[in-house]
């Protein structure tokens, strides 16, 4: 039965909680232990208390580089008009002891979120708007990430002028 329903792969002493419907992709040990998790909504990631959930739709950028993963992650700063303005974190680092598919997997789930994407000029500087499918819900997330410098007025704005264009909704569409 844990293999129908995608548990199986689960490493023993998992922490984390999913999802009725969170399929289990695959998993790798992290050198210095711990373990990556990553499942049809998003990685699960040590954390100094266990480990938490990043949905892939906040996941900016995931590169494998010298038998690691560098992890770019977004973090929500506001909502226009259901724009989601957002801003990267440092990126992090995930050395994998047995990296497997995992990497592929990474790879192709923060891709495969990505609906399109396009670089507008503002003053200032400028704005990468990236239309995102938000694993486990229906529609699309428009999510703004600016250039450093970029005017915030301009970039509320425009940001709010696109949402309405693509008739998104205000509060509700909200993620973190």
């Amino acid at each position: 039965m844990r293999r129908l329903l995608g548990r199986d792969e689960l490493p023993e002493g998992f922490a984390g909680t999913l999802d009725a419907d969170e399929q289990v992709l695959g998993s790798a040990s992290l050198q210095g232990g711990g373990h990556l998790v990553v499942t049809s909504l998003g990685m699960w990631l040590p954390t100094a208390d266990g480990v938490r959930r990043l949905g892939w739709h906040l996941v900016s950028k995931a590169s494998w580089q010298n038998g690691a993963i560098v992890l770019v992650e977004a973090q929500v700063q506001d909502d226009v008009g259901g724009a989601v303005l957002i801003a990267d974190l440092t990126p992090r680092r995930l050395r994998l002891a047995e990296p497997g598919a995992v990497p592929e997997v990474v790879h192709a789930r923060v891709t495969g979120s990505i609906k399109s994407r396009h670089h507008r000029d503002l003053p200032g500087g400028g704005a990468w708007f990236v239309q995102r499918k938000v694993p486990g819900r229906d529609g699309i997330v428009l999510q703004v990430r600016a250039d450093p410098g970029t005017d915030d007025a301009a970039l509320r704005q425009v940001a709010g002028d696109v949402a309405r264009t693509l008739k998104l909704g205000g509060a509700g569409s909200r993620q973190s």
